[in-house]
């Protein structure tokens, strides 16, 4: 595919996506708004696939929507420089030869994420001029892209898995005149070339902190990822710091959303249980929890490690929660003290128990995460004493689902 640009061609529209960052107040950097103004996402992402088929359709239909063809252009632009994710790759196809309309098949291996996310994790990391910067699974290019911008010409590198990707991206910064570098390598031994990094971004979920990544921070640094759990409903978010004197900290918070995780990491799914939960939604006893709020992000987090195997089906019109390697669900309400029950586990016994330990240790909403134990063992907890919540993080190598 071979865009057409023309100076100016799209800057409204990138003026309009900026403006409805800074008026959601997403956007509060001066320096980050400088950049996604500058910065002509056409380049980094010149096709994108739109998703025909509905939720557990199998094989999956697509439509490819190339930015240099007249009938795709208009509608190409406006979704990437909308608030939604990009979908960008299938299966690690090869990019430079993509023909543009239907197709079946397959399922997405890349894509741009949603750009509330990318700017929110780039203002947290606080970059600025003259940091090394590192970027683990950085895609198609965007956020590298941007990140670059930020700090400065030839200190800012990703490391993507996938070959075609990897060369992809380069090309296209190198055609924009970014002065970045896009490795090929396993994101999960970071860089070590260029090691140490002052700011480290995930674009990929992790189960926990891979111990590279600990080891390329420079004293002074800041690494950000989602950390995956079994469910896509409640991931976290973790920040790690490394003090000047060297000692590491990490903090956990739990999430509306986060990133895709790591090649072979299986989500739970609540899909081929939702039509047996509408027929027949369980038996209905009484309950003093209330379905907790969406934003007690806290309370979602830990439920996620201390109740674990469960997800949430949002499409459900009341709360429903299903533990489908148990074949078991719950649902909510609505509002009347009851929720109905199915199967061998009682779901919501589950939740009400975490919920009351979650109260009791005073409601957390931020974790720490000790990263100081030799054997790889990553503690979590709320605080200290007998009302603390706390877990561990389940090691690399048992990740569900990993392909050899």
């Amino acid at each position: 595919m071979s865009l057409d640009l023309q100076p100016g061609a799209t800057s409204s529209r990138r003026a309009a996506m900026v403006d409805r960052l800074t008026s959601a107040g997403t956007l509060t950097d001066p320096l980050l708004r400088d950049a996604l103004l500058r910065v002509p996402r056409e380049v980094l992402l010149p096709h994108a696939y739109l998703r025909l088929s509905g939720p557990g359709a199998d094989p999956i239909d697509w439509r490819l929507l190339d930015g240099s063809h007249p009938d795709d252009r208009e509608e190409w632009l406006d979704l990437i420089h909308d608030d939604a994710s990009v979908l960008f790759q299938r299966d690690g196809e090869p990019l430079d030869a993509l023909a543009r309309g239907p197709v079946t098949g397959g399922h997405m291996t890349s894509m741009s994420t949603f750009t509330p996310a990318t700017v929110e994790a780039l203002q947290d990391l606080g970059l600025a001029p003259g940091h090394r910067y590192l970027e683990l699974g950085p895609g198609p290019g965007v956020s590298l892209a941007l990140a670059a911008s930020l700090t400065g010409a030839g200190i800012a590198t990703g490391v993507e898995r996938d070959g075609h990707m990897a060369a992809f991206a380069q090309r296209n910064l190198d055609r924009l005149g970014i002065d970045a570098t896009v490795a090929e390598g396993d994101a999960l031994e970071g860089h070590e070339n260029r090691a140490p990094y002052d700011r480290i971004h995930s674009g990929i979920g992790v189960p926990c902190l891979p111990p590279a990544w600990a080891e390329q921070l420079a004293p002074g640094g800041r690494l950000l990822t989602t950390l995956t759990t079994r469910t896509p409903s409640w991931p976290g978010q973790l920040l790690v710091t490394r003090a000047d004197t060297g000692r590491t900290e990490a903090t956990l918070r739990g999430r509306p959303s986060g990133y895709r995780p790591m090649f072979g990491y299986t989500w739970l799914s609540a899909l081929d249980h939702r039509a047996r939960i509408k027929a027949g939604p369980g038996s209905a006893r009484p309950t003093r929890l209330a379905p907790p709020a969406d934003e007690a992000y806290g309370f979602w987090i830990a439920a996620a490690y201390l109740a674990p195997g469960l997800v949430r089906d949002f499409q459900a019109k009341t709360m429903t929660i299903v533990a489908p390697e148990d074949d078991s669900w719950a649902v909510a309400g609505p509002g009347d003290g009851t929720v109905r029950v199915h199967g061998p586990r009682d779901v919501w016994a589950e939740l009400e128990e975490v919920h009351a330990r979650w109260v009791r240790a005073d409601r957390p909403e931020t974790y720490r995460v000790d990263l100081s134990d030799s054997t790889g063992i990553q503690p979590v907890t709320s605080g200290t004493g007998p009302k603390a919540l706390a877990w561990s993080l389940p090691p690399l190598a048992t990740i569900p689902g990993q392909l050899p």
